[in-house]
């Protein structure tokens, strides 16, 4: 298998040989990493746990951490599920990754669809599954959703969506999410939607693919798939505590799988993950520092405040030599955009745009965002 440079190593190869300003203190504007202390009762309840180490866990995940992600589920976005239909999972990228081979397996020309730009995970796991890609091209003349080609889906056995999506923080409604609940149902694809930013929303909260499928009556969930993590929820991407929702005759199944894969979750992180599963208030939190960072990039970038995540996806002249300019006059690293994305037709959809990662308090933030300002303002 040959898999492309991470993201974070091609940005690291871009600028090796450049020497940034030293009077000016380094701003990391690349990862998604929430840059907050996690919560002290999610931390006390990982110390009080460690007695716990000394028993192995169970692949399925504990039922009280089940039942916190079930309540999550059932608070958020009035969905009830049951124990057929929900897995707790080792953070969401180990799914992401092994979900697909599992699911391709007996696929004789397997072929998956997914979001471009996307998360690199998606593209690994169509790799390791032997398949065919289709590219959802995200991009400003469709709003940065997916367009429908109906022939292509009819080609597919799994497409990966991403709303509320990463990079270009777009997001999609329950009626726009019903439509592909419909056309997973029509063409007969697992549908899975990488809903890990849902949380972090600015004012009304987006809906999950779950609650659409309830929304066209797709009641039992059929062809039906989400991930969600507490990673950016709740500021502990440490726990690595994620789960994957819907189908309930496609888990179990996977459930069989995974119990080879080895991934369970240690029960300190399980007591932990519960805790955070359970409270919101710590989350309401989180997401005021979040809209406030928003607010800000408005005041000085002139950007629209999205609906969800923490990014901004701004377009520049060139993205490449913008980042080395930026990092080399100003000390800030972004992320350019094409090392998210992929040619298809010899576009890459990504490019020419920048990531930028709101995930500093406000002082270090609006710092950060004024030096970009300038260095915009010399293209």
């Amino acid at each position: 298998m040959t898999f492309q440079l991470y993201p974070f190593e091609k940005l690291n190869k871009l600028l090796e040989d450049i020497t940034p300003n030293k009077n000016l203190e380094p701003s990391v504007l690349t990862i998604g990493e929430p840059q907050f202390e996690t919560p002290e009762f999610i931390q006390n309840a990982l110390k009080e746990a460690t007695p716990l180490l000394k028993k192995y866990p169970k692949t399925t995940g504990e039922s009280y951490l089940r039942e916190a992600m079930r309540g999550f589920m059932h608070r958020r976005f009035g969905v009830n599920l049951d124990n057929s239909q929900i897995i707790p999972s080792f953070g969401t990228r180990e799914v992401l990754f092994n979900f697909p081979q599992f699911l391709l397996f007996d696929k004789e020309r397997p072929t998956m669809a997914f979001t471009n730009p996307f998360y690199q995970i998606y593209e690994g796991a169509a790799i390791a599954s032997r398949s065919k890609t289709i590219y959802l091209n995200l991009n400003k003349d469709n709003s940065f959703k997916p367009d429908i080609d109906k022939k292509q889906l009819a080609q597919c056995d799994l497409v990966i969506i991403n709303f509320p999506n990463n990079p270009t923080a777009s997001s999609m409604s329950i009626e726009e999410l019903g439509k592909w609940v419909k056309l997973a149902l029509k063409y007969d694809f697992v549908l899975l939607n990488d809903e890990c930013y849902s949380e972090i929303y600015t004012d009304t909260p987006p809906p999950s693919l779950l609650e659409a499928s309830l929304h066209v009556s797709n009641d039992k969930f059929k062809n039906i798939l989400v991930i969600n993590s507490i990673s950016k929820r709740s500021s502990a991407p440490g726990l690595r505590s994620g789960f994957i929702a819907g189908d309930a005759q496609i888990l179990k199944k996977y459930m069989k799988y995974r119990t080879y894969i080895g991934a369970a979750s240690p029960l300190p992180l399980q007591v932990a993950a519960a805790t955070a599963w359970t409270d919101e208030k710590h989350v309401s939190f989180a997401r005021a520092v979040y809209k406030k960072n928003f607010e800000i990039a408005q005041e000085i970038l002139g950007t629209q405040i999205p609906k969800a995540t923490f990014y901004i996806w701004l377009h520049v002249k060139d993205a490449l030599v913008f980042t080395c300019k930026l990092y080399e006059k100003y000390n800030v690293k972004v992320l350019p955009g094409e090392f998210l994305g992929r040619e298809d037709a010899r576009v890459n959809p990504a490019k020419d745009y920048i990531r930028i990662a709101l995930v500093e308090n406000e002082t270090k933030t609006r710092e950060a965002l004024m030096r970009i300002k300038e260095c915009l303002d010399e293209q």
